[in-house]
């Protein structure tokens, strides 16, 4: 037990765990993909087989608008991990101009394509562009209707504005060592996850509506028997950063008006996997698992809901992802069931309803 709250937390978790008191779990989620097509589930609300719909990151885009129009709404650190996951971070039918943006963190290189290239002066550029805008100018009057075309013209007018404040965001030259070692710069096996969150914390002070994170790569997995291994390794790789991440902005009055979330695809059995001899692995389980959330509007060293006294199911309804969803849009100030495209209302697509319990 941690904190003034008491809540439970493995021991893997020794760093997240001194920020508990600013946590909010919802213990008590349950999803229906069991392979890794649940990382795209979690974020679009359907299982790989059902109709695809646009991201809750896509969502958050296209209801909110922007607060900086020389950075992406949606920006995406880290992912999609592969090409079948890419549809984790689309908005489909919303229009491209409302997916996610992947962003390196190179600052040199930051968008793929996005600087000018060393042989080519800044008066090439400038004429490029120019003759650019007044083709785009000419065909967005002859194919008004083309949502494609108008989305591939201003993804190149942002793509522009960028080149100056995407560098510029992700530039850690600014931040203090002690800010580096918060967040496990400063250490070989945390500084993947640690620029990354780092790099988020930067972007969201800029203006950026909503940051998708992947924090660490996947393990290795030579077999399920080394399973509890790997996951200890792999937390190892993020609780410093994670938790650096919660400190920072909850020093910096950030967390008062930012949503954290961070939540896994599905959870892992309670009991054994003796799948090729292995004695401690554990198979994916979406019938019942705890995701957490900190930030603007939320309880405070809370916990909702829960699962049986094995850890099989989720007690009472549960949640489907799409109430965390519907939860997360609500903090951010969209109501999902007004939220409409093309006479198309978000409640006929997704029936997610706030978890009200966890809310101030």
């Amino acid at each position: 037990q941690h904190g003034e709250c008491g809540i439970e937390m493995t021991d893997w978790w020794p760093h997240l765990a001194t920020q508990i008191d600013d946590l909010c779990f919802v213990r008590n989620m349950w999803t229906t993909d069991n392979d890794h097509a649940a990382e795209n589930q979690i974020h679009t609300g359907r299982h790989r087989l059902g109709e695809q719909q646009p991201s809750v990151g896509a969502w958050a885009d296209y209801g909110l608008g922007t607060l900086n129009e020389n950075l992406p709404k949606f920006a995406v650190l880290g992912g999609p991990t592969r090409s079948d996951t890419r549809v984790s971070i689309e908005s489909l039918y919303l229009g491209p101009q409302h997916a996610g943006v992947p962003l390196t963190l190179d600052p040199k290189n930051p968008l793929p394509f996005g600087q000018r290239h060393a042989a080519q002066s800044l008066e090439e550029q400038r004429r490029e562009y120019e003759l650019i805008g007044q083709l785009n100018a000419l065909s967005a009057v002859e194919y008004p209707e083309d949502q494609e075309l108008l989305a591939r013209i201003r993804a190149y007018e942002l793509a522009f504005r960028m080149q100056a404040a995407v560098p510029e965001a992700i530039d850690f030259s600014q931040e203090t060592e002690a800010t580096s070692k918060l967040y496990g710069i400063d250490q070989e096996a945390t500084k993947t996850a640690g620029q990354r969150l780092l790099a988020a914390r930067r972007l969201v002070e800029r203006g950026v509506r909503f940051v998708q994170v992947f924090p660490s790569p996947y393990g290795v997995w030579d077999s399920h028997q080394k399973l509890k291994d790997n996951h200890t390794k792999l937390c190892g790789t993020v609780d410093r950063p994670v938790a650096g991440l919660i400190q920072d902005l909850k020093q910096r009055g950030l967390l008062d008006e930012t949503l954290v979330v961070f939540c896994t695809e599905f959870g892992r059995t309670p009991g054994l996997e003796l799948r090729a001899g292995g004695k401690d692995g554990r198979d994916h389980h979406p019938n019942g698992f705890t995701i957490w959330m900190a930030g603007a509007g939320l309880k405070k060293g809370y916990v909702h809901g829960a699962t049986d006294e094995l850890g099989y199911h989720a007690l009472g309804e549960g949640h489907y992802v799409t109430d965390l969803h519907a939860t997360v849009l609500h903090l951010l100030g969209v109501d999902n069931r007004q939220l409409e495209v093309h006479g198309r209302k978000r409640l006929e697509i997704d029936h997610g309803q706030v978890i009200h319990d966890i809310l101030t």
